[in-house]
Order: C-alpha cells, then sequence, then structure tokens
C-alpha cells in the first residue's frame, strides 16, 4: 500500500460522514491508545484570541459555532447526538446538554455547522449557529 501524503489523507477525510468521522477518530484511540479531546481545547483557543480575531471571523463568516439552547424533551436522544457529533464521553455529554446554553461544536464550516444543527433538532433540541 502506497503512503499517503497529509493532504491526501485530508481529502479522504473531507468525504466523510461527521458519523463516519466520529467512528474512525474512535478506532484511532483504541488502536493507538490515545485521545482526541485536544481538538475541543484547540478549537476553542482561537475564540479567545480576542476583539480582532472575532472581528476577522465574523466578516468571513467560514467558521461557525453550533450552539444548543435546549434539550428539548428528547434529552437522551439529545445526548446521544452530541456525543456522535463531539466524540465526548456519555458524562461530559450529558453535562454538556445540562448546561444549555452551550456550544456543541466550535470554528466549523458552514456545511457541518447545519449538518450538525439538523442532526441536533431532529432529536428534538433547540440549536442556533453562530
Amino acid at each position: 500500500m502506497a503512503k499517503l501524503s497529509t493532504e491526501e489523507l485530508i481529502e479522504q477525510f473531507k468525504g466523510l460522514t461527521l458519523i463516519e468521522l466520529s467512528e474512525f477518530v474512535k478506532a484511532f484511540e483504541e488502536v493507538f491508545e490515545v485521545t482526541a479531546a485536544a481538538p475541543v481545547a484547540v478549537a476553542a483557543a482561537p475564540a479567545a484570541g480576542g476583539a480582532g480575531a472575532e472581528a476577522e471571523a465574523e466578516e468571513e463568516k467560514d467558521s461557525f459555532d453550533v450552539v444548543l439552547e435546549a434539550a428539548g424533551d428528547k434529552k437522551i436522544q439529545v445526548i446521544k447526538e452530541v456525543r456522535a457529533l463531539t466524540s465526548l464521553g456519555l458524562k461530559e455529554a450529558k453535562d454538556l446538554v445540562d448546561e444549555a446554553p452551550k456550544a456543541v461544536l466550535e470554528g466549523v464550516n458552514k456545511e457541518a455547522a447545519e449538518k450538525a444543527k439538523a442532526q441536533l433538532e431532529g432529536a428534538g433540541a433547540t440549536v442556533t449557529l453562530k
């Protein structure tokens, strides 16, 4: 098997759905005995960059935050969707849902944000994109 370059790998990942990507991350974590918790913290870091970074992001509007406003009647379904979207553990996903309004995904592209919003709303949650 030929070794893929970083760019080729990224192109392959772009073709995956969020659920497929989440399953890949879980399998990767198991095989290599690592956790993917760091990307969540990295995604939050640019938001704390200051007013200049926020103003620039608003002008381009190429990255969105998916904010869970309320869990609705089907809280368990919403927790399952949060876990699928973020690869959080059960307790962390439950805490996120309980602390609504809270950002589920930060700094994602428009397509991923709309897809996540549709999944969460399908589970009964109230969601906004920022």
